[in-house]
């Protein structure tokens, strides 16, 4: 039987392990890191490793709000979407994850810029527009 993305990915603490440095590199990116401005950033963290986790065949299930809700109304930009992915590149790089499970990490997340990207822009390090509302905090039981 074939293992899974999330077993070849090196499970749950592989992928807490790329989400971590991942979010660390996008908080250094001036290109993009001005989208994050008022994220919390545990919540964040939290629902990246659930996504990766899902769409890679893993014991969770993404709880959050769709791409399109979460990402409407913050003019992120086509290069800034293409910057975001190539600092999961980077990261992926860095952590020596194997090239075919890269491929295939990337190939599952792609079509999510046409939910992601509103403005068809070289520009980067747009502001978040004041009006954007982020997600309700997490419900504590």
């Amino acid at each position: 039987m074939d293992r899974s993305l999330y077993e070849r990915l090196g499970g749950n603490d592989a992928i807490v392990a790329v989400i971590d440095d991942f979010v660390a590199r996008v908080a250094g990116d001036a290109r993009i890191n001005g989208k994050f401005a008022r994220t919390d950033i545990p919540r964040l963290k939290a629902m990246l490793v659930d996504q990766v986790t899902d769409v890679s065949g893993g014991p969770a299930t993404y709880m959050g709000r769709g791409m399109d809700e979460t990402h409407a109304g913050m003019g992120v930009t086509s290069a800034e979407f293409d910057a975001l992915v190539g600092d999961l590149r980077e990261t992926l790089e860095e952590l020596e994850v194997p090239a075919p499970e890269q491929t295939e990490l990337l190939a599952i997340l792609a079509p999510l810029r046409a939910e992601i990207v509103e403005i068809e822009s070289a520009a980067t390090g747009t502001a978040l527009p004041d009006s954007y509302r982020n997600a309700p905090p997490l419900a504590t039981v």
